[in-house]
């Protein structure tokens, strides 16, 4: 692992925490051209109401922008958790040249865990994949967000069955 791998995915990790921040799963990404950071995003699905604002798919359309180029061949992509098939469809095809992930996805992670899209052969392009960079770190931050996330869900049920009783009390 390179140390710069490390420095760019922290940079990663402070953009999954800016999502969890606002209640979104906190999933960060970062894309890196010559050396330099040149796209920051986090999940928005919920504050978007939108299936497609993943971090991946955010930062690659910055990218895009920023280099004025769908074309992002050059690029070092970093993110926390491991691409789903839709960001691997969009890495396929923005040609990204590696992509560097922290905590594996065994339910729909497509850079080698559930499947390998990043580097099937079948496609025009490949990208190389480089895994586990901090993946205690990535992986704490999504264990710590669901089970803040189970603990409120069964606190607002046990909530509302009181209420439910109280309501029942109170119209005999």
């Amino acid at each position: 692992m390179e140390k710069n791998d490390r420095y760019f995915m922290h940079i990663a990790i402070e953009e999954a925490k800016k999502a969890g921040a606002i209640g979104e799963v906190p999933i960060g990404a970062v894309i890196v051209l010559d050396g330099e950071v040149i796209a920051k995003a986090h999940n928005l699905r919920e504050a978007e109401q939108t299936a497609i604002a993943h971090a991946e798919l955010l930062a690659i359309d910055i990218a895009c922008k920023e280099t004025g180029s769908w074309r992002l061949d050059n690029a070092v992509l970093y993110v926390t958790l491991e691409p789903c098939a839709m960001c691997s469809g969009a890495i396929i095809l923005s040609r990204v040249k590696k992509v560097v992930y922290g905590a594996s996805d065994p339910k729909g992670g497509c850079a080698g865990t559930f499947m390998n899209l990043l580097q099937d052969d079948r496609f025009n392009h490949q990208s190389e994949v480089v895994s586990g960079v901090l993946k205690e770190e990535t992986g704490e931050l999504l264990t710590n967000f669901f089970r803040e996330l189970r603990t409120k869900k069964k606190a607002e049920k046990k909530k509302k069955k009181a209420e439910i009783e109280i309501t029942k009390i109170n119209s005999l």
